[in-house]
């Protein structure tokens, strides 16, 4: 397999190919390219190879600029610093990605994803367009603050001032870090689109923990999880197979 990297960064292009020398001997990197410029000569020049790598910020520019000016004729594997909201429209596009700085296990996912599904998915001019048009769109703000009742008094509580959110009888419930726990009329689906993911997750259809409040994860029968919490929530929090690779990657 003949692939090529678009990367500018010495120190990432040299950790890309480690990486796939180590995970995919049968990878040949036929060329190293820095620039939009060079890119775009290159793939108007040539046609023989399976995959790209291409980082989204080169020196000359944005590196979408190359698949808008001539598409590449093999499937495309992003790497990108982007934070993670920026990378859902990577998903919504069905392009594949890679979080700089890249560690193994994702690069390896990618690789078989590749091989097993995507060897005829090329990226496409319009698909770039509606990346693009998503990126730049602005960022969604989070809630950051709750105001509680206790019977007739109102407090006011910091988002991040509660460990996490449970569904307990039908009800909706939040504990904070000082183990003090309010009702909220919102759904739990409701908080977890208002709260910042990035310091909330959704670990199963019970529970919306904040990163802060975890305090070690255990392993459990068929691949799941067992988290726990500070405070500690006296019912055992399973996390599912599916989650749980997403929950450790969340955590790093």
């Amino acid at each position: 397999m003949k692939a090529i990297i678009i990367e500018d960064e010495q120190s990432a292009s040299e950790n890309l190919i480690f990486l796939l020398q180590a995970l995919a001997p049968d990878i040949q990197i036929l060329e190293l390219i820095e620039t939009v410029s060079d890119a775009i000569s290159f793939f108007k020049e040539n046609n023989a190879y399976d995959l790209v790598f291409m980082d989204i910020h080169l020196a000359d520019g944005n590196s979408f600029e190359i698949v808008k000016e001539v598409e590449p004729r093999a499937p495309i594997i992003f790497t990108t610093a982007y934070d993670q909201y920026a990378i859902q429209a990577f998903k919504l596009n069905s392009i594949d990605y890679l979080l700089k700085p890249i560690r193994e296990a994702e690069l390896k996912n990618a690789i078989l994803k590749y091989k097993d599904k995507h060897r005829k998915t090329l990226v496409s001019a319009e698909q770039i367009e509606a990346l693009m048009s998503l990126m730049t769109a602005p960022k969604k703000t989070f809630r950051s603050s709750f105001l509680v009742q206790r019977k007739d008094v109102f407090i006011p509580i910091v988002s991040s001032d509660f460990a996490f959110f449970f569904i307990q009888d039908g009800v909706v419930r939040g504990t904070t870090t000082d183990n003090q726990t309010y009702s909220f009329k919102e759904k739990l689906e409701d908080l977890e689109s208002d709260l910042d993911p990035e310091l909330f997750f959704r670990v199963n259809r019970q529970y919306l923990i904040q990163r802060a409040a975890i305090k070690s994860l255990q392993t459990y029968f068929n691949g799941r999880l067992v988290v726990h919490l500070k405070p500690q929530e006296k019912d055992k929090i399973v996390v599912s197979k599916a989650n749980a690779s997403r929950l450790k990657a969340w955590l790093e």
